[in-house]
This record gives structure tokens, C-alpha cells and sequence, in this order.
């Protein structure tokens, strides 16, 4: 997450379809200069190589952006056969090739029900994860490569989008659709799958399509959102709440609020949508995260506790500074 001292307080999260070539950070600040927004972050990086579905949050998003990494994803990624680089990808620089075998539809059907379901992958030298203090990407750019853990994951769906007859004409390269959890290095499933294969494979092309509950065709584009006037623009926010819709949610009275608002625990009694106490639901009684509300605005994270009392937990201040 950035910050910076200068701009206008705005809250809420933009859908953003990222181009080719940019980096996560560098297409974050062309949205966030758009909004003239004073603190903006995003949620889990696209490599330049990338384009696809990039939400970024602003203001007191940026509370629950932590919350949208753990979010399961949907890429399309194109798979060059029978060529490895050292960063698993046509960006890199080429370290081995290797003949394609003859390979039909039912041969990489049968290879890619090996990689769905709960696996252990070993995340690849270019990456952002730190050991001893120093990301694995700075070692690799030094020529170093260390042991990696391999880690658990999970591919719910790893599907063939090329047919028969497009793999006659190019059967160096595969399309395939991949739903995963998070944790999930793209690169290194491909790169896995092409030694299965027999002749190693590198990402060619690798396009975002879903991030938990967002999806790309709701996504804007830099030259879409650049074309908006002001009140477009404020309108393709969404609520700071939306990722967290999983979460059951409670509704505080004028009291209850007041309490909360001091940080201060509270016996939880629900009320109704007219701020009238109600009887006792047994969400009271239910140990976990909750959304607050006090008359359709939402206050924050609260946490119900064992001994029913409800604690604030992450409070937001949400007030928009529109154009």
C-alpha cells in the first residue's frame, strides 16, 4: 500500500483490466492521479507480462485489501512448449529447449488431472517471497538460486481450451484455464506441466479473468476510465463492503454505535431496521467476524465474542470527496 499526503479522500474499490507492460504499482498510480485520491493499494500484483483483472482500493479499502489476497483467481494463460527460461516466462532469458512429442487431446487431458486438485509446488526463483531478509527475485537477478519449500495449493479446475484441430495447426502452444487458490504461482504450474510433458513449456501469455467475488467483465480499462468526467468516474466505485458480503452482518442502534465508536465491547442485542430492539437470533451467541451497520452505513469489522459481548475490531470512516 502507498501513501501520500496531498489529495482527496476517496474510498471504495475500481475494477481495473491492466494493459500489457506496466507494472501493478505504475497502473495504480495512473488510476489513483484520475482520482486525485491521497491513499490507494492494490490487491496482489500482475507481472508486466499480465494483463487482466486488477482491483485496486482506495482510501478505507485499503483496510480489507489484505483480506482480497486470500481471494481464489481465474487466469487464461497460453503455454509455450518445448521452451524454459530462467524467470518461467518469454520474458526471460531462454536456458534450455527441448523437441515436442506428439501429443494428442487425451495426452494432456491425462497430464493435467495430475495438477488439479491440493498439490505441492515449489514457488519459482522470480518471485517476491524473502528469505533471510532478501526477496527471491534480487537473488535470482544475481545469478543465485536457492532451496525453496514447496508449499501447498490448490487447483479446483485446470481446463484444455485448445481443440484438436488447433493443436494440429500449433501444437507447441496450449491455452488453458486455470481456477486456483491463492498462493498459486502461474509460471510454475506451467513450467511443471511442460516437464510432465516431456519437452518443459514457459508462460506466453497470462491474463487475469476472476479475484474472489470481481470478475473482468466488469473491469474498465486506463483509456475507458481516462475518458470519464468526474461523476463516471466516481460511479465505477464499489462499496469498501462487498468483499466482505460473506461475513453475516448486524445492524448497531444509536447507542450501540456511539460505544463502538469509542472502541469500547458491547452486550449484543440485535435491533431491527428501525433501530428497535429485537429478540435474541443466536447470532449473538456465535463466535467470529462480523459486518456493522447503523442505519445502512457500514462502521466497520466487529468480533463476536464467546461471552456474547461484540468488540469493535476494524472501524472505517467512509466519506467520499467527490469531484
Amino acid at each position: 500500500m502507498s501513501k501520500r499526503k496531498s489529495g482527496r479522500n476517496i474510498h471504495g474499490i475500481v475494477l481495473l483490466d491492466k494493459r500489457l507492460g506496466v507494472s501493478s504499482n505504475k497502473a495504480l498510480q495512473e488510476i489513483r492521479r484520475l482520482f486525485n485520491a491521497n491513499k490507494a493499494g492494490h490487491t496482489g500484483s500482475l507481472d508486466p507480462l499480465a494483463t487482466g483483472l486488477l482491483p485496486l482500493c482506495f482510501g478505507e479499502a485499503t483496510k480489507v485489501s489484505a483480506l482480497m489476497l486470500d481471494d481464489n483467481k481465474r487466469y487464461q494463460v497460453v503455454v509455450q512448449l518445448g521452451v524454459m527460461t530462467d524467470t518461467g516466462d518469454r520474458e526471460g532469458a531462454v536456458v534450455e529447449t527441448k523437441p515436442i512429442p506428439v501429443l494428442s487431446v487425451d495426452d494432456i487431458h491425462s497430464c493435467l488431472r495430475k495438477f488439479t486438485g491440493e498439490i505441492d509446488q515449489v514457488p519459482p526463483m522470480y518471485s517476491a517471497l524473502k528469505q533471510n531478509g532478501k526477496k527471491l527475485y534480487e537473488l535470482a537477478r544475481e545469478g543465485k538460486t536457492v532451496e525453496r519449500k514447496a508449499r501447498r495449493i490448490t487447483i479446483f479446475e485446470l481446463k484444455l481450451l485448445t481443440d484438436s484441430e488447433a493443436l494440429a495447426l500449433k501444437p507447441d502452444q496450449l491455452i488453458l484455464d486455470v481456477f486456483c487458490s491463492k498462493g498459486t504461482y502461474i509460471r510454475s504450474l506451467v513450467e511443471d506441466i511442460g516437464h510432465d510433458l516431456g519437452c518443459g513449456g514457459t508462460v506466453k501469455e497470462l491474463r487475469r479473468l476472476e479475484a474472489g467475488q470481481f470478475s473482468i467483465k466488469d473491469a474498465k480499462t486506463i483509456e475507458q476510465l481516462t475518458e470519464m468526467d468526474q461523476q463516471s468516474l466516481f460511479q465505477c466505485l464499489i462499496n469498501v463492503d462487498k468483499p466482505l458480503e460473506a461475513l453475516p452482518a448486524v445492524q448497531l442502534s444509536d447507542e450501540q454505535t456511539i460505544c463502538i465508536k469509542y472502541g469500547r465491547s458491547l452486550d449484543f442485542s440485535p435491533v431491527d431496521e428501525h433501530g428497535a430492539g429485537t429478540t435474541r437470533t443466536g447470532l449473538e451467541k456465535r463466535q467470529g467476524t462480523v459486518r456493522m451497520y447503523h442505519d445502512s452505513v457500514f462502521l466497520g469489522l466487529g468480533e463476536m465474542l464467546m461471552n456474547g459481548k461484540l468488540a469493535p475490531k476494524k472501524l472505517f470512516n467512509l466519506s467520499n470527496e467527490s469531484a
